[in-house]
């Protein structure tokens, strides 16, 4: 503040470049207060600690940005706009002041913009040099600002040249960075900037619990390196605890490819080699070798990599090495990567490793990484919309993935493969039944069923409970699937539904269909009823074996179901309700003399039914083919117990001291996201700006209450949002600026 009031012009040159280089968009609301509109939070909290120590941006047009400088208005001419993108990792603006002199003010990465100063800027970078170390090791996010006064006559044969470029048709885009590249250079370095941005509520909380649930996590971050590494350990993700960290800053591929040979040496021994190994994780995280040989890691290690070193680690050549040695790491850091980068990462996963990748972020710098991976999950927030539109799943917070993958991912898991059991147990029993019945039909093609069960088999009798128990069923409660991580493992490891599983479940299908079949058999081999006439009809027989079938399967689905609830009790044994309407209406004398042809099984459910044999066999074949799945499930609930089970009892036995505890409640607050400056900006908001199709024209006030619903409905903002799918209004509270 003494430096402002005393007019220093160097601080005044960095406070209006803080006004001057943005892309922030100004109005006022209904109380006549200032608002600005921000493509990205870092830029509206830089605008705003401009605004605070008296350099006020108030306006623009396509041709000028108006400030307030400690209490002067000042216009600027907007000569030129070089607008951001990944590669080049800053921005810039060139503009005239009243006094008619042409400045270029840039802002943007510091290992960039410190490429383009000028040689007397060397004690100045020293210092701002140990202030950006300073700040990243804070875990702030860094920013260098630099400007160039230039000469007209220079800068008219700039422009003409960057007209030139823009109509040109061949080779535009290499022609236009060209000339940016031309014209920021020799520049003046002012100083830099950091904002503090906190972790959201639940960060750690939910990190640990993924860690304990055998959850590989990788961070892919545009910040510093220092900024990075902070991140990690406010994250836990890195611990003081661990044996090592391996930072690789090799600036050629030769270094890199050394740096990671001298990593896999400190972590595997020196006689050691893997170029071709494959890895297996488990708990121990051990790395199994092609040639039989295993090596265990048992500490825990974690290895950083920045972005120059990660460009060459991608090379074919040396892209297994990095994985290998991710891959035995508990924590992998890379740190001031751009998108496409992101992208590489998840995409060499994918290909070399057998594991399912999940990419979470908030900002348009996440989309390349989102959509690449197998799962893609974008954070709603400040940064915009641009990687809720790409994922699959859209979430508010961070902590909310806790809940998304440790109880519904794992009950969704967990549905799905109880369904296909069941399903595929169900049908081979319904299906074999017709195999052994063939033995003693000649192989006739006759169905040991009535038509209209094997069409309504399927879609009536059975589809509803399963469906109920692939929507409703639960093992745990959520809160104890939160509290142990550790029953995510088995879906991880694919142990719910596997060969093993399918081939148990046709095994059980096929003793179900024997039983189904040979007991009612026999039964009906020599038999009489209670009246003393013979009964061992064959449509008798498709009746006995068909309600079996039907109570067999009903009764399995309740022993499979887990968590019970009303849909689940009126669909299971609503369905066995309906066979028995359907079947008794079927079977009916005006039925079949209205369709002769189609119901020819007349009077034989009414007859069959009201027989004590017939139930007797019913009841059998139902015991006969339940009993061993009760035992089996009896003996193994107590001798072999999973995790599952062991919190399942302890559940039941919950309930019964106390009642089930209230849900904590939660409570919501509003916190910023993480993401370095440099690429959490969205290309093309320069051309938008200096377009003017984003602004309103100027017009007089309205008056009436039907013109001013529509001035405020034609605001720029609707036409903002047709270049970008969010404008985050004002700037996040929680973010402080240093400069």
């Amino acid at each position: 503040m003494e430096s402002i009031e005393l007019g220093d012009p160097k601080v005044h040159e960095f406070l209006r470049l803080l006004a001057l280089c943005h892309t922030v968009m100004s109005e006022e609301d209904s109380a006549g207060q200032l608002v600005y509109q921000v493509q990205s939070p870092d830029e509206g909290a830089l605008v705003t600690a401009a605004r605070n120590f008296g350099f006020i941006f108030k306006s623009r047009t396509p041709e000028t940005i108006t400030i307030e400088e400690l209490g002067t208005p000042v216009t600027y001419q907007l000569l030129a706009f070089l607008d951001f993108n990944n590669i080049r990792k800053r921005m810039s603006v060139i503009v005239r002041n009243p006094e008619g002199q042409i400045k270029l003010y840039s802002k943007g990465a510091d290992t960039i913009l410190f490429e383009k100063l000028h040689p007397s800027n060397e004690d100045l970078l020293s210092l701002t040099s140990d202030h950006l170390s300073e700040f990243a090791g804070e875990g702030l996010r860094t920013l260098a600002i630099a400007y160039r006064e230039l000469d007209d006559k220079y800068f008219k044969m700039w422009q003409k040249m960057l007209e030139d470029a823009n109509s040109a048709i061949a080779e535009r885009d290499e022609r236009i960075s060209g000339l940016y590249e031309e014209i920021e250079r020799d520049l003046m370095l002012l100083g830099a900037t950091a904002v503090e941005d906190k972790l959201q509520e639940g960060v750690i909380e939910t990190i640990t619990s993924l860690s304990l649930a055998n959850i590989k996590i990788w961070i892919l971050t545009g910040d510093k390196q220092e900024t990075a590494i902070n991140i990690g350990y406010a994250c836990n993700v890195l611990t003081d605890a661990m044996d090592a960290v391996f930072v690789i800053t090799g600036n050629t591929a030769v270094e890199v490819r050394e740096e990671l040979r001298k990593a896999k040496e400190n972590l595997l021994g020196q006689n050691t080699s893997f170029s071709n190994g494959h890895a297996v994780y488990e708990n121990k995280q051990r790395l199994e070798l092609d040639s039989g040989a295993g090596e265990t890691v048992t500490g825990e290690y974690a290895l950083v990599i920045n972005g120059h070193s990660l460009a060459h680690a991608l090379e074919s050549d040396v892209e297994k090495d990095l994985l290998e040695l991710a891959c035995v790491c508990k924590t992998v850091v890379c740190c001031r990567v751009t998108p496409l980068q992101k992208a590489q990462v998840v995409e060499l996963v994918k290909k070399h490793r057998n594991a399912v990748t999940l990419a979470i972020g908030d900002g348009a710098n996440d989309v390349s990484m989102i959509k690449s991976a197998h799962i893609g999950i974008g954070i709603s927030g400040q940064e915009g919309l641009q990687a809720v539109l790409a994922s699959d799943y859209a979430l508010a917070q961070f902590r909310y993935l806790q809940r998304l993958l440790l109880v519904h991912g794992r009950w969704s898991y967990y549905r799905m493969c109880k369904f296909l059991c069941y399903f595929f147990y169900k049908n081979f029993a319904f299906t074999l039944v017709h195999f052994w019945f063939a033995f003693y039909c000649g192989f006739s093609a006759q169905t040991v069923y009535d038509q209209w069960f094997i069409t309504l088999f399927n879609i009536v009798y059975t589809s509803l409970p399963v469906l109920a128990m692939g929507v409703f069923d639960q093992d745990v409660s959520e809160q104890n699937s939160m509290d142990c991580p550790q029953l995510y493992e088995p879906g991880q490891l694919n142990l719910l539904f596997n060969k093993r599983r399918f081939f148990i479940c046709v095994a059980h299908g096929i003793y179900t269909s024997l039983i189904l079949f040979f007991i009612p058999y026999g039964a009906f081999y020599n038999v009489a009823a209670e009246d003393g006439q013979h009964i061992a009809d064959y449509q008798s027989f498709a009746v006995t074996v068909a309600t079996s079938l039907v109570i067999v399967v009903s009764v399995q689905i309740a022993l499979d179901t887990s968590y019970w609830t009303v849909v689940n009790h009126v669909f299971i044994w609503g369905s066995v309700a309906t066979y028995f309407s359907i079947l008794l209406a079927m079977h009916s004398d005006g039925v079949f003399g209205i369709f002769p042809r189609q119901f020819p099984f007349v009077g034989n459910a009414r007859r069959s039914l009201s027989q004590k044999f017939v139930w007797l066999v019913v009841l059998l074949t139902a015991v006969t083919s339940v009993m061993p799945v009760v035992v089996f499930r009896f003996l193994k609930m107590h001798l072999y117990p999973s995790l599952s089970d062991q919190i399942r009892r302890w559940q039941k036995a919950q309930r019964k001291e106390r009642p089930l505890r209230s849900r904590r409640p939660q409570t919501r607050r509003s916190s910023s996201r993480r993401s370095g400056y440099a690429f959490a900006h969205q290309e093309g908001y320069g051309e938008l700006i200096t377009s003017g199709k984003n602004m309103r024209a100027k017009s007089p006030a309205p008056t009436s209450g039907l013109e001013k619903m529509l001035y405020s409905n034609t605001s720029w903002i609707g036409n903002l949002c047709k270049k970008t799918t969010d404008v985050v209004s004002g700037f996040s509270h929680d973010k402080t600026v240093k400069l």
